[in-house]
């Protein structure tokens, strides 16, 4: 793709976001505008915001490019994050506007009365908000250097810039005018480049995506490793080789036995027509067939999927970021209907991303060569299409990728930046703005000098946190009287703490073989269910240290505010 096109494309999404942010900066003035919009966001207003910012870079990228490796398997991912609204609405949305909370810590030290749970809480949120903002700016680094040629941290700062002016402008007013104009942005750049990519396989011959064997390359081509990289050829095949292969310098033929080898970076390897597709090792080698059935390619297939379901399913609840929008609701119902709108525009973007896995399997099959396989969504139209077409259509995409590290990375950013302000620098404008370049600081660090995992991954372990820390606390919280201090306390510790043990195992010493490296790779399934039983066993076993002002609690949770029933004296501590 042209650079002058890619360099044009972000440039225009940056000054977009910040033209529309700075159009916050007239309404925002108090406390409340900063925090939650004074909670006057109407539900396709808070539902297009919610959408541009749940729809992260994984969403955009991630998801095509798991499902170009792995298969069915990975459908599981747009399901179980759509599916996670519906869990929302049933259990939750309502009663956590109702609260009249500000924050999670918040909730927590309102339904609770305690402030050492406050605190915990406040400690989760930040280490969520940090693991899910790391690949934002991996992802955006290598989206730029890939349209741009730019250094791999130039597009990691450049977003957070970006985020951080905004937010410290507007706040929450600000950054939903941002998010609501993002997601629009983000489904076009999605739709209208798949348009045109399934014309050009129509026109190709409609040809079948589930062929027999292994992936081929259907014409000659060459490919560029970026990366260094180990390769696993299932048939020997002849190579043209320009680079370091194996340790030695190579300008010419070379014979690829079947096996391992070692390829350095910015080496390139030109294949024939119709070679089998060699595999970087830490992907499956898939036939067609395997990739197109469930439950292949992964160790323990049965329970990662399940253990996927269920992070996913309650994940989302569980997400700071999500979460705060629904204080945004003026009452519960409106925070009902916000839900329901949600989900229709997630179905309607999650429709795209897999498509572009299948017909990147047909097109862009070196991808599983190189492991760059997020990248399939930016690489597909220019390989279909071609021409000043394709390359415009991929700036496109390049715009949306953009638009989707900015949106969720600005609403993690306000999340985060409203717990830091709250609860460590005592509230207020001032404090909120201090707050939201620290929360944007720490996440950018880390991104610079921890590996870099496939986004979606990542994304993935950070739901496996919240469902294994919040979902069980807002679920007990809201329907359970009988939770008590202590036992919320023990169930916040087990569950958060085990999984953000697995967590930093993945990301610092991964990946592991074996049931060790699925039950680490995926822990929601036991981390779950040991966060739930010790909130309950212990609530039961301290049946003193149940608030004593539960009753009042729960009856503002549950009740409709058209009843106008008192709602208690307690109100978060920055209003």
């Amino acid at each position: 793709m042209s650079s002058a096109y890619g360099v044009a494309a972000v440039l225009l999404v940056v000054m977009a976001t910040v033209l529309i942010g700075a159009f916050g900066i007239r309404l925002s003035r108090t406390t409340s505008d900063f925090y939650v919009a004074s909670r006057t966001v109407s539900p396709l207003w808070n539902a297009s915001a919610i959408g541009g910012e749940y729809l992260s870079g994984a969403s955009f990228l991630g998801i095509a490019g798991l499902i170009l490796a792995y298969g069915a398997d990975m459908l599981w991912l747009p399901v179980g994050w759509t599916g996670g609204y519906l869990v929302l609405l049933v259990l939750v949305s309502a009663p956590l506007r109702r609260s009249g909370a500000y924050t999670l810590p918040d909730f927590a030290e309102a339904r609770l009365e305690s402030m050492a749970v406050r605190r915990t809480a406040s400690v989760l949120v930040v280490l969520i908000g940090w693991l899910y903002l790391m690949p934002q700016f991996q992802s955006a680094g290598l989206v730029l250097r890939g349209v741009t040629g730019a250094p791999v941290w130039a597009g990691g700062v450049l977003v957070a810039v970006v985020v951080a002016v905004n937010v410290l402008s507007g706040g929450m007013r600000s950054i939903t005018f941002v998010q609501a104009f993002q997601y629009w942005l983000k489904l076009t750049a999605l739709a209208l480049p798949l348009m045109f990519a399934l014309f050009a396989w129509h026109a190709d011959g409609r040809p079948d995506i589930v062929r027999d064997g292994l992936p081929v390359f259907a014409e000659k081509t060459t490919v560029t490793f970026a990366t260094d990289v180990t390769i696993e050829v299932e048939q020997t095949v002849w190579v043209s080789v320009s680079g370091t292969l194996d340790g030695r310098a190579a300008n010419g033929p070379v014979t690829l036995t079947e096996g391992a080898h070692r390829v350095r970076h910015d080496a390139t390897m030109t294949f024939p027509a119709g070679t089998a597709v060699p595999h970087v090792d830490n992907l499956p080698a898939l036939t067609d067939h395997e990739w197109a059935l469930p439950l292949q390619g992964r160790d323990h297939p049965v329970y990662a999927t399940y253990s996927l379901i269920l992070a996913t399913f309650l994940g989302t609840m569980g997400l700071p970021h999500v979460l705060v929008r629904f204080y945004t609701n003026p009452d519960g119902r409106a925070a009902r209907r916000t839900t329901l709108v949600v989900l229709s525009l997630l179905g309607a973007f999650y429709l795209l991303p897999a498509v572009y896995g299948a017909l990147g399997r047909l097109y862009t099959p070196e991808l599983l060569m190189t492991g760059r396989t997020d990248a399939v969504v930016l690489t597909l139209p220019g390989r279909l299409i071609g021409g000043t077409l394709g390359e415009l259509l991929t700036a496109l995409v390049a715009a949306g990728a953009f638009a989707a590290f900015l949106s969720t990375s600005s609403g993690l950013t306000v999340s985060v930046a409203g717990v830091i302000g709250q609860d460590i620098l005592g509230g207020g404008v001032r404090a909120f703005r201090v707050a939201t370049v620290l929360a944007v600081i720490a996440p950018l660090a880390l991104a610079m000098v921890a590996r870099a995992l496939a986004v979606a991954d990542v994304v993935g372990l950070a739901f496996a946190v919240a469902a294994s820390s919040f979902c069980p606390l807002l679920v007990l919280g809201i329907w359970w009287r009988r939770l008590t201090t202590v036992g919320a306390m023990a169930g916040l510790l087990a569950g958060g703490g085990l999984a953000g043990v697995a967590v930093a195992a993945t990301i610092i010493g991964g990946p592991y073989g074996g049931w060790w490296g699925a039950l680490l790779a995926q822990p929601a399934a036991w981390t779950v269910p040991i966060s739930f039983i010790v909130m309950i066993v212990v609530s039961l076993a301290t049946p003193r240290k149940v608030p004593p002002g539960v009753a009042r609690t729960m009856v503002r949770l549950h009740t409709p505010e058209t009843l106008k029933v008192d709602r208690g004296n307690w109100h978060p501590r920055s209003a």
